[in-house]
């Protein structure tokens, strides 16, 4: 949540992010007014608590008509303290209320727009020409098929439409992906972590996402828990209602975890294959960094990024995604997307937000330097989200025989295979 002393003070700044973001403008001034009653209600209470702590205290020195004067109005006191406490405790209530369905104040080098307005910051990689390489390149699905990697037609038989199976060398690349994920982040000095996939409600609306992406996520009810979309989500809650010293930031974890989405908004988008689907494994970075140093951080996260799809051999470009496109926790995001060679365009495959003290305020977490404790500043990255990656794998490094070229970085931990060989029938 953003801090409410920003939103009395320049009201028009969190206009702005809202209308940038597409949202609703009038959030703004039905916050401001419920603030303005829990803070008069707030001062309303105190005054009559006092007023009732000095009758207190006169009723015993008093006697006869005075003291049974003092004793009605006592009476009267009461019910107005009892009154303002239900009136505070309203008005404290809906200020939250309204405060969590503020999104982020947007980062005012955000480019504003919708999800085609992002702005493209950088190119890598050279885009392969198969025409000129003598061959059509095949999709994911069939190169999967033909390597026995990839059964989504069981998948679909054993849980429905949007699962999959990885078979034989498709598993072995996934471990092997995840393996040199984590081995790339313990080497940026990164904790390794394997998290819950379940959290309870307060993990999952501290990170923002029972807002705009409440469609997307999978509830337990009987256990009223949530199935992670992210370990973003676990990593954020994992120091939640916690101090922590100053001289230990920054704090940098690499999760590794399923991932669980319904994807209720994407119907009719890639519903071939496995790009867009209800269950894969993820690593993620996350960071926990002084907020001015929140910045310079996110700069990092993408580095990398940047160095994982480069060590993939992968054509990408980086863009700044536009305001309406943010999550709701987000104020600015990097996206990384790689070639796909047979959609013809770049397709996301990994992402990182800048969240400031957004998250940090929901889950109170907070930093102390010295005397002051405030709060701290979240980012997270995704280093590696599996069956896109595979995606982009197969179809990047195929070969015209049906063979796929293994990137040298995977090679160690496919048992040094350089190429993976069509399975025989």
């Amino acid at each position: 949540m953003i801090d409410l002393r920003l939103l009395r003070e320049d009201p028009d700044r969190v206009r702005a992010s809202q209308r940038a973001r597409g949202e609703d403008v009038a959030l703004v001034d039905a916050l401001l007014s419920a603030d303005e009653r829990r803070r008069s209600s707030g001062v309303r209470f105190d005054e009559l608590r006092s007023e009732q702590r000095t009758l207190g205290k006169q009723i015993p020195k008093a006697a006869g008509d005075e003291k049974a004067e003092l004793l009605k109005r006592a009476s009267q006191l009461a019910a107005d303290v009892k009154a303002a406490d239900a009136e505070r405790d309203a008005a404290a209530a809906e200020t939250q209320e309204l405060l969590l369905q503020l999104g982020n104040l947007v980062h005012p080098d955000v480019p504003v727009g919708g999800e085609e307005d992002f702005v493209t910051l950088e190119t890598h990689g050279t885009i392969r020409d198969f025409a000129a390489e003598g061959f059509e390149p095949k999709d994911h699905m069939e190169l999967g098929r033909s390597l026995g990697a990839i059964d989504v037609e069981r998948g679909a038989k054993v849980s429905g439409s949007r699962f999959y199976f990885l078979t034989g060398i498709g598993a072995l690349l996934e471990l092997a992906l995840v393996n040199a994920a984590i081995a790339q982040a313990t080497a940026a000095g990164f904790t390794p972590m394997l998290t819950p996939a379940l959290v309870r409600p307060q993990s999952m609306a501290g990170t923002g996402f029972l807002g705009q992406a409440a469609q997307d996520v999978y509830h337990l009810d009987k256990d009223d828990l949530y199935l992670v979309g992210t370990s973003e989500v676990p990593l954020a809650a994992y120091h939640m209602d916690e101090i922590i010293e100053a001289d230990r930031l920054p704090l940098r974890y690499a999760g590794f975890s399923p991932c669980f989405r319904r994807e209720a908004g994407s119907h009719g988008k890639d519903t071939k294959g496995i790009f867009r689907v209800h269950q894969f494994d993820k690593v993620e970075m996350f960071s926990y960094v002084a907020p001015e140093d929140a910045q310079a951080e996110h700069k990092r996260l993408l580095e990398w990024e940047k160095q994982w799809l480069t060590s993939l051999e992968l054509p990408f470009r980086v863009i700044d995604v536009a305001s309406a496109d943010l999550g709701a926790s987000a104020a600015r995001k990097f996206d990384c997307e790689a070639w796909i060679p047979t959609q013809g365009k770049y397709r996301e495959l990994t992402s990182t937000s800048d969240c400031g003290e957004f998250q940090s305020r929901r889950l109170s977490i907070r930093v102390r330097e010295g005397k002051q404790v405030r709060p701290l500043a979240t980012l997270n990255g995704t280093l590696c989200a599996v069956p896109r990656t595979i995606v982009a794998i197969l179809e990047n490094h195929q070969q015209a025989d049906g063979s796929v070229r293994v990137p040298e970085v995977l090679r160690p931990y496919l048992g040094g295979r350089e190429v993976l060989e069509p399975a025989a029938r």
